[in-house]
């Protein structure tokens, strides 16, 4: 498999060989999906709470007596089955989400997204990509540059002054490998890597 290789204009400089395995595997909507929904699922925080029968402000006394008075059967204010009454069963703060997703799954799900974005033309490599100073302007002109307006830019290691300068981008977001997640690869139009984050890419995924 060989991945285009830009030059700071945007034009195609060279080509680098990559990992088949990584960028040439044939694209798996079923698996991509499950990944999708499981990252979206683990981020997301139990925000809700609502009243069980225990919890609402009624009296728990019997309403009225077991016979007699030709109404159905009562015996708490607070039922579920009354307006003003607890929810059966209520939601909670520390509700649990989480999807469980096996790792060569997800790697193979990544893989996945990585070689679909390949054969689209959609990814593209450079030597290195980094700014002088924090700066948004200085990011926003270098991003203009390749031609790539909304852009994902994946790096090798930490570059404060590329964190702090894409901040205010909203079209553009820089994370490191390790913080590659697949719905930012997905929602990006394009996606920019270095070329040791290619190969950082090949032995975390391998």
């Amino acid at each position: 498999m060989e991945l285009k290789v830009i030059n700071e204009q945007g034009q195609v400089a060279s080509t680098l060989p990559a990992s088949d395995a990584l960028f040439g595997r044939e694209f798996n909507q079923a698996l991509v999906h499950q990944i999708v929904v499981a990252y979206q699922a683990n981020a997301r925080l139990g925000t809700r709470a609502q009243k069980g029968r225990s919890d609402v402000r009624h009296s728990h006394r019997k309403p009225w007596r077991q016979k007699g008075t030709g109404r159905a059967r009562a015996g708490d204010n607070a039922s579920p089955l009354w307006r003003g009454g607890g929810k059966i069963f209520p939601s909670s703060p520390d509700e649990n989400f989480s999807h469980k997703v096996n790792r060569k799954m997800y790697r193979a799900g990544i893989a996945s997204i990585l070689s679909q974005l390949a054969r689209e033309d959609r990814l593209k490599v450079v030597e290195t990509f980094s700014i002088d100073a924090p700066k948004t302007k200085l990011l926003a002109q270098k991003i203009k540059a390749l031609g790539m307006p909304n852009a994902l830019v994946i790096i090798e290691g930490d570059d404060e002054n590329l964190f702090l300068s894409s901040r205010n981008l909203h079209n553009i977001r820089v994370v490191n490998v390790a913080h590659a997640d697949p719905v930012s690869l997905i929602d990006f139009d394009h996606v920019i890597l270095t070329r040791k984050a290619v190969a950082k890419f090949e032995e975390a995924l391998k």
